[in-house]
């Protein structure tokens, strides 16, 4: 990422600056997509739908990398700002991991590369951990967004995405397709032959 001494106005009321004005749109289109990804992450550690929790984060994860890629796809946001705003202490998202933890019982823990352009080294990760750190990163930027840093907040996603949490976000998704995979596709097959049958004649 470019360094942050790099001059951009950060103003997001400047109306000459069509530059700024675009990065404040698309900070408030993060915004929404980041509160969509948190409520969902929210609702399935509640635990109170857990039939639905694959589905609900197999969607979630995939519109949150729509969110990322976006990101990474525009130019590097630089501020002139040195230092970052001190917006509060971070969000504690133990107690999220912990219930979501509970929610993929026996399906959290997954293989997973160390890095898979320049090691095959093998190590392991976890859903509840992916899910947790990607939910830590979005909150962080919606904190500075709500307390009117918008493109600070955008910085923020831009970087955190293509240092941590795209890369969580993605093994997530992963993971989460193979689970779906194995769910529909391993279905004992004397089953499935009397269904199809049962469909073909009523």
């Amino acid at each position: 990422m470019p360094d942050r001494t790099d001059a951009i106005d950060t103003s997001v009321t400047d109306t000459d600056a069509p530059d700024t004005a675009d990065l404040a749109q698309l900070a408030e289109i993060s915004a929404l997509e980041a509160r969509a990804f948190l409520d969902t992450m929210t609702e399935i550690a509640s635990g109170t739908s857990p039939e639905a929790a694959l589905s609900l984060a197999l969607l979630a994860t995939s519109q949150v990398l729509v969110t990322g890629a976006r990101l990474g796809a525009v130019q590097d946001v630089v501020l002139r700002e040195r230092f970052e705003p001190d917006d509060g202490p971070d969000t504690d998202v133990d107690a999220l991991q912990s219930a979501i933890l509970n929610v993929f019982e026996g399906l959290d823990t997954y293989a997973d590369l160390v890095d898979p352009v320049t090691t095959h080294e093998l190590t392991t990760g976890s859903l509840s951990a992916d899910f947790a750190a990607v939910v830590a990163a979005l909150d962080h930027g919606l904190r500075h967004y709500d307390r009117g840093n918008r493109i600070e907040a955008l910085w923020w996603w831009q970087f955190s995405y293509l240092s941590d949490w795209g890369e969580r976000a993605a093994m997530a998704l992963r993971v989460l397709h193979s689970l779906l995979a194995h769910v529909r596709l391993d279905a004992d097959e004397d089953i499935v032959a009397e269904a199809e049958f049962d469909a073909l004649h009523p």
